[in-house]
């Protein structure tokens, strides 16, 4: 046990752009568990010293001590004072590492954020219009503020050129109905997003795997593919890629972009983690404006509960079919949840949201590196992981084990646009939903001591 006086070394001092101090104090106690540098049993020095040392307000330091409390990483002890707490062994509660959502913003009360922005979105909006039906594609306010949104990843884009949709799976889906026939091919790479697989198959169209190397879908592939498949519409995650997280490099951006334009090729650009990566390329949108449909959400840069994805489509090309395809299983996008981005977009407290989400999932990246200590993992960024399992171990075996001890992760097979092995066998580990880093680190060391076991097939008795 660590005594008071001396326990001060995991309180580093603050950042400008950190976000509420007691928030910040909070975020430190959490690091230092999940780095070992505080541990189950230590005893957190006294309010008031703690308050010196940080040149803050014994108030600050009564609120960050609370806030910890209320999420388990303190216990109060009375008289004898505050203590890291014991992790809570339950194995019958399962920690789900295998939606990929984005981890709460480091630094950020989302609580009081939410308040705000929904009473600002009251103050100045009519809650008659809010409660009934809306023109699909979004208001003008709302295709402009997606143009900002974008802006600093395409550029200036049009805000005609916007559709607002709810969610970008049902974008996905109404793009493929728009632009395909039942039966057609939709090109993709042999890994790709599990919605796409859904609403192709759900939508009676054939999901037809491309070529690739090291730098993604290979463009003389692409060409043979289209040719012999008759496909007009292909499917691309280029940046941190679900579920590999490789990035696509500029070169071969370009060189794909050069065969939608030659075969008059339609893309369905997929960019939702474009914002994790520290120097993303440029979309292949970029290369290719006329012919890519890019769509963004914010489901995985900012909250799934916004249901909010923007689709950018190509320059000169009309909505119609989009906005009718859309409309054939969904009307509009909720308004309240609409109107809530666009104020949160206009008024700048998306970006301040996403930067405090974009901070907390690089902090994850690496403690899950340094976790799993498996260095062939490149810290591409991101909110999941694709770890390679070792040779003993087959994907689906390695799942149903882990599920057995209380942990959700997804096998290789959930991803397959085609029926190829992958080897060796991998498994996608997503970083967002665990509540806090010590639930995480807990997690992954967990499935760190499962990965070196040997399976249960390989055990001769």
């Amino acid at each position: 046990m660590i005594d008071s006086q001396h326990a001060l070394g995991w309180a580093r001092g603050f950042t400008a752009k950190g976000g509420p101090r007691y928030l910040q104090i909070v975020d430190m106690m959490e690091q230092a568990i999940a780095a070992e540098r505080l541990r189950p049993g230590d005893r957190l020095p006294p309010q008031r010293l703690l308050a010196q040392h940080l040149g803050v307000d014994l108030t600050t330091v009564t609120r960050a001590y609370t806030e910890a409390r209320r999420r388990q990483l303190l216990q109060a002890r009375g008289a004898a004072g505050t203590f890291v707490a014991a992790p809570r062994v339950d194995l019958s509660q399962v920690v789900d590492l295998s939606m990929n959502i984005p981890p709460p913003p480091a630094g950020i009360d989302l609580d009081d954020l939410l308040r705000q922005g929904v009473s600002q979105v009251l103050l100045h909006s009519d809650i008659d219009l809010l409660m009934t039906y809306h023109l699909g594609g979004g208001g003008h306010a709302d295709r402009e503020a997606g143009a900002i949104w974008l802006r600093p990843i395409l550029g200036a884009v049009e805000p005609g050129q916007v559709v607002v949709c709810p969610g970008a799976q049902s974008a996905l889906a109404a793009l493929i109905l728009a632009h395909t026939a039942p039966g057609e091919a939709i090109l993709a790479e042999p890994l790709a997003y599990p919605g796409l697989l859904s609403a192709a198959r759900q939508l009676g169209r054939r999901l037809v795997a491309v070529e690739v190397d090291r730098d993604g879908m290979l463009p003389e592939a692409l060409a043979v593919a289209a040719s012999r498949q008759r496909a007009r519409l292909v499917y691309l995650n280029p940046t941190l890629n679900n579920p590999t997280t490789h990035t696509m490099p500029p070169a071969r951006r370009a060189a794909l972009a050069e065969v939608l334009l030659r075969l008059d090729l339609r893309l369905i650009e997929d960019d939702p983690y474009w914002r994790f990566s520290a120097q993303a390329p440029q979309p292949i949108a970029h290369y290719a404006p006329q012919h890519a449909f890019y769509v963004s959400t914010l489901s995985k840069c900012l909250l799934p509960g916004l249901r909010t994805a923007y689709v950018v489509v190509p320059q000169g090309r009309p909505q119609d079919a989009l906005l009718s395809a859309l409309r054939s299983f969904v009307l509009m996008s909720t308004p309240l949840m609409t109107a809530l981005m666009t104020q949160w977009i206009h008024d700048g407290t998306a970006a301040v949201l996403q930067e405090g989400i974009r901070a907390e999932a690089w902090a994850r990246q690496e403690l899950a590196h340094r976790t799993l200590g498996d260095s062939s993992m490149a810290h591409a960024g991101g909110i999941h992981i694709w770890k390679a399992l070792p040779a003993h171990w087959q994907a689906g075996e390695f799942v149903q084990k882990a599920r057995d001890q209380g942990l959700v992760v997804v096998a290789q097979d959930a991803f397959a646009s085609s029926d190829t092995p992958l080897a060796p066998a991998h498994i996608r580990i997503s970083l967002g939903r665990a509540r806090s880093r010590f639930e995480l680190v807990n997690a992954l060391r967990r499935l760190a001591e499962l990965t070196n076991r040997r399976s249960q097939r390989q055990i001769v008795i």
